[in-house]
């Protein structure tokens, strides 16, 4: 375990990791909740290897996301998303960070669902927007209003980021209280029964 950490903060983590066992952590959520930067930071609290499907995506076929959407368009993009999820689950632990469209894939969901414990990082419009306005390099919000594209993503994929496992707030609080926020839902998760 991670020896830096406070002994609450430890205790935290190993009971945690405990709980995810062999299995995946794979954060689900909508673009600028914090996925890639608290699923990093989870994964090295247990001490497990952390994949980026984006990052993964844009290794594997060599083009950015952005290029990928506009040479390939959305849904060819999606299949290409589904591939490299169902080859990263088949080995475990780790936290895995998805893009935000792809929980919303019914057979990648299904995967997801088979391939770990699925975690929402759930934020309101404020957040979220504040958090994506910052860059350009978002293929769904390059839109007159984007962020009332926003908006209407979350009406239209909300309820179904909230079949996932475990749902935390993703708020504008230090990423270490986000981490142990993670962490304590994986305990409670083990603690309902649902240990590997």
């Amino acid at each position: 375990m991670n020896e830096a950490l406070p002994v609450a903060a430890q205790t935290l983590a190993e009971q945690a990791r405990a709980a995810l066992g062999k299995r995946n952590l794979i954060f689900v959520g909508l673009m600028g909740a914090g996925k890639s930067v608290i699923g990093r930071l989870t994964a090295q609290t247990l001490n497990v290897p952390f994949m980026d499907t984006d990052v993964e995506i844009e290794r594997v076929s060599r083009m950015t996301i952005a290029e990928l959407f506009a040479a390939y368009g959305e849904s060819e993009f999606r299949a290409l998303e589904t591939r490299v999820i169902e080859r990263l689950l088949k080995q475990g632990p780790r936290v895995i960070s998805t893009g935000g469209g792809a929980f919303i894939n019914e057979n990648t969901r299904e995967q997801i669902k088979l391939g770990g414990v699925s975690l929402w990082l759930k934020a309101d419009l404020d957040v979220l927007w504040e958090r994506v306005n910052r860059r350009d390099h978002r293929p769904l919000l390059k839109t007159e209003h984007p962020k009332q594209t926003l908006e209407n993503l979350m009406i239209q994929r909300y309820p179904i980021y909230a079949q996932a496992d475990l749902t935390v707030l993703s708020e504008d609080v230090r990423k270490e209280v986000m981490v142990n926020q993670v962490l304590k839902a994986l305990v409670t998760l083990a603690n309902k029964g649902e240990t590997a």
